[in-house]
């Protein structure tokens, strides 16, 4: 291999990742960070780090000039960008190639063709894949969409057209939220790629979200490393995935994988890609988009194949052949057979108890499970800072089994293991998850939508106040009669107090003097009221976004409102932004 030096372009967990995948290839790895992420994990397992000054995304791992010139400065020949913030942006793959640099991962031309979604339908379409209605080009007004569903029905989905990962997509099942949900799309894609530009398609109710891990590379090989089922979602975010995807026919299986196959070769696309699918309650398979970039959930991948398909992107970018097909390929690839059953779980920062909102702040223990099958991707460790401005990803728990059984009681005891304070967590979710019989059953009948709608905090803990999941505990040893017991007590009944972080990071918002109060660092994307209305306890008066994700402030009492910060304004946690009398 010719490469030496990567600059890695990203933070948290998937820098730390490709830095160690660098060092087993012998290429000397540089971490950028932010004035937040200062002594973070991925600082410090990479060989150099640089700091990129400011808190924000545009001001750090999106300043495109600042990167450049950290990796001429540093020494580097090639630059990864991970997944997020700059991975499918065409100008900054294109500026990096004109730098002088090795750019890893497809060309800037397959990006813009496959990033853009409008184009992907097209060469969809050329490919032969199935898809659903949709609209051929951006549309201008709300109301051009609310025309496409009058004339194909509700509901529809509304997608950004310059972007992926979920950001920028709402389904709307009520034609009189189109307005509302043409406008909020188009806010979360310009916020995310830089583009407000949305489309249109007809949303297909209880779809499954399936989709075909692809590396291919300048020597014809185009290999398909299986399936997989990524379903069980909040708001279009994945929170478990599964490696391969299971309860699919031989049919489907195949005409996904080979449509993705067929649609990376006409793109003459060259690393690794994800082609992504819904398959409906029906069965009816159609094609949804492209991501060009390395996927959040690729370590499942690897588990069940054994191919480090982060070192494949690094032999692709250096003109080598994969490395499991050699170099004298025809183009129909050698795909790699699938050994055993994974699940992913994304370890986010958020609160499960009051609707997955945003829980950044200061983690005071982070305990990892260990075990046959298990493996932790983390950029967090104790000690380590949450940031408000970076989207909510802590790590992932990936566990393997040699069937999709073993699997789940591997992931259950592992779940049980895990042990996060400081922060809330989605770790009760997943608890729930591996005991809910949708996930366990002979089938699974977990769809993209499922967990916005069907899923309840901690239900098999009916009575209890579900605030308590997240009481910090410390475990008390005792034998009794020869037999040992292990007892877990809330820390405020051993005498240590409440755990004020997290307990106040949940706190309803406001007070009883009438504030109105954000308890997070936020900003104020819209007043859903105005000056002087009356308002009742409940009601959604603002929408604030923090950790690349919107949520709703809601009034804390009855009253008349009075406002005191202004949409568009930055508010730290805890501060007023209004109040009621």
């Amino acid at each position: 291999m010719t490469l030496s030096a990567v600059l890695i372009a990203n933070r948290g967990e998937i820098a730390v990742r490709i830095a160690r995948t660098a060092r087993d290839l012998g290429i000397r790895s540089i971490a950028v960070y932010s004035e937040p992420d200062t002594g973070a994990l991925h600082t410090q397992v990479a060989d150099e780090a640089y700091l990129l000054p400011g808190n924000t995304s545009a001001e750090t791992y999106m300043n495109i000039p600042a990167l450049i010139e950290i990796a001429h400065r540093a020494g580097a020949d090639c630059l990864h960008p991970g997944y997020g913030f700059l991975s499918e942006n065409a100008d900054f793959a294109r500026t990096v190639e004109e730098a002088g640099l090795k750019w890893i991962g497809p060309s800037p031309e397959a990006i813009e063709l496959l990033g853009d979604k409008l184009s992907a339908r097209a060469l969809a379409v050329e490919a032969g894949a199935p898809l659903a209605p949709g609209t051929g080009e951006p549309l201008s007004t709300w109301e051009e969409a609310r025309d496409f569903a009058s004339e194909h029905g509700m509901p529809i989905a509304i997608k950004a057209a310059f972007g992926g990962g979920g950001r920028g997509l709402k389904v709307v099942f009520d034609e009189a939220d189109i307005e509302e949900g043409f406008a909020s799309a188009g806010r979360e894609a310009k916020e995310a790629f830089g583009r407000a530009e949305c489309y249109v398609e007809k949303f297909l109710t209880h779809p499954r979200h399936v989709e075909a891990q692809v590396l291919a590379d300048a020597h014809g090989n185009v290999a398909v490393l299986g399936t997989r089922d990524c379903s069980t979602q909040r708001r279009f975010q994945k929170l478990i995935e599964e490696a391969p995807a299971p309860f699919l026919t031989d049919e489907q299986r195949t005409a996904i994988e080979e449509g993705a196959r067929e649609i990376i070769r006409k793109a003459n696309y060259q690393s690794a890609g994800t082609v992504e699918y819904i398959v409906s309650e029906d069965g009816t398979v159609s094609f949804l988009e492209v991501n060009t970039r390395v996927q959040v959930e690729h370590p499942i991948t690897e588990a069940v194949t054994g191919v480090d398909i982060i070192a494949e992107q690094f032999r692709i970018a250096d003109g080598l052949p994969l490395s499991f097909v050699g170099s004298d390929g025809d183009g129909g690839g050698t795909d790699p057979s699938i050994s055993g059953h994974a699940f992913e779980f994304r370890i986010n920062a958020e609160d499960v108890t009051n609707g997955f909102a945003p829980s950044p702040g200061t983690v005071t223990r982070f305990d990892v499970p260990t075990g046959p099958g298990v493996r932790i991707d983390t950029g967090v460790r104790t000690g380590g800072q949450i940031p408000p401005y970076y989207d909510s990803l802590m790590g992932k728990l990936v566990v393997w089994g040699p069937d999709r059984d073993t699997a789940l009681k591997r992931a259950k005891q592992a779940l049980s293991e895990f042990v996060i304070e400081g922060v809330r967590t989605v770790l009760p979710f997943h608890r729930d998850m591996v005991d809910a019989p949708e996930i366990t059953g002979d089938s699974l009948d977990v769809y993209t939508d499922w967990v916005d709608h069907n899923y309840s905090p901690s239900q098999k803990h009916n009575g209890v106040d579900i605030e308590h999941i997240y009481d910090e505990r410390r475990d008390v040893v005792i034998e009794i009669d020869g037999k040992l017991h292990t007892i877990g007590f809330p820390v405020a009944m051993l005498g240590g107090g409440a755990a004020a972080a997290p307990a106040e990071a949940a706190a309803p918002a406001g007070d009883e003097a009438g504030a109105v109060t954000s308890k997070y660092e936020a900003t104020i994307v819209e007043w859903l009221v105005a000056d002087g209305d009356v308002v009742a306890k409940g009601d959604p008066i603002a929408t604030v976004e923090a950790m690349k994700m919107e949520s709703q402030i809601k009034a804390p009492r009855d009253g008349q409102i009075s406002l005191a910060t202004q949409q568009g304004e930055r508010v730290k946690a805890n501060a007023t932004i209004a109040t009621i009398s």
